[in-house]
């Protein structure tokens, strides 16, 4: 099991440096931040830019894997996100796995004032074919419905050969097989519902869904590779409770079948409220015992 936390791109440059670089120096396998204009109820906050935030966690680590979870079409165009990936990737020494997602309806659109299409699905797959594309070549010219690219360049391409890793967040049928089709990974928050139980249950469910894609796809059941994340941001009770708690969602995610378990970082007040000792906590009592 490989463990991370998010931390969200609201600290001024040297506290973005001190919690990512403890993040590493704590033996978390990995971390993330959310690729948002803006986010929620921290809208009035302040936010910042999310590549520029992970370029600074490149360079404050080492080892760590990073990456934003997820960025979406919304407000990103590949051939734009195919330079900022390459120059993460270059950055961080080839340590960057990029997550994917449809994008949905809130600030961001507000912000852009264009709300996504009606068939988000469509737009989500030639996004993520053409990233796919503008990673692995050089000289891509497509003209799609939503994106088209003439002769982009592309040098020099990712560190990472023959790309950088797609996560890609899928609940859907159609999410899912592109997740089988084009994905190292797969990520799911479960469902919005008012009970725990009820939360595991929908993540029980869509992990056989996603079984099901992958046994559909022509790479078959089990890519060599293939990894399965829980984001347990969605649940219904804080798995950043108390070490504990984070160690029994852990458990019960590796009982359904996945390689990744990522939790935020406790913040102050808000969202994701919670105390700060619980990541020290973690890191003494709980990843020593799951970390393969």
């Amino acid at each position: 099991m490989r463990i991370g936390l998010t931390i969200l791109p609201e600290h001024p440059v040297a506290e973005t440096r001190r919690r990512w670089a403890a993040l590493e120096e704590l033996g978390f396998d990995h971390g993330w931040t959310f690729d948002h204009l803006g986010w929620r109820s921290l809208a009035d906050s302040p936010w910042f830019g999310t590549v520029p935030t992970l370029s600074v966690a490149a360079l404050a680590t080492s080892r760590l894997e990073i990456g934003p979870l997820v960025t979406s079409p919304n407000f990103r165009h590949p051939v734009v996100l195919a330079r900022d990936v390459i120059t993460l990737d270059e950055i961080s020494e080839g340590r960057v796995t990029i997550g994917l997602g449809a994008g949905g309806s809130g600030h961001d659109t507000e912000v852009l004032g264009a709300p996504p299409p009606a068939n988000r699905a469509a737009r989500f797959e030639e996004f993520t074919t053409l990233l796919d594309r503008l990673l692995r070549e050089d000289h891509v010219t497509v003209e799609g419905e939503y994106f088209s690219a003439v002769d982009a360049r592309t040098l020099p391409g990712c560190r990472q050969r023959p790309r950088v890793p797609f996560v890609v967040a899928a609940n859907g049928p159609r999410a899912m097989r592109l997740a089988a089709t084009v994905g190292d990974g797969w990520v799911t928050t479960g469902a919005k519902v008012g009970t725990l139980d009820a939360w595991w249950a929908a993540v029980r469910d869509a992990a056989g869904r996603m079984s099901e894609a992958l046994e559909t796809s022509d790479r078959g059941a089990g890519p060599r590779g293939f990894r399965r994340f829980l984001q347990t941001d969605a649940a219904p009770t804080s798995s950043i409770a108390s070490a504990a708690c984070f160690e029994d969602f852990v458990g019960r995610a590796a009982e359904l079948g996945f390689t990744d378990v990522v939790a935020p970082w406790p913040r102050a007040d808000g969202p994701f409220a919670g105390e700060q000792h619980v990541v020290d906590d973690i890191a003494a009592d709980v990843l020593p015992r799951w970390q393969a």
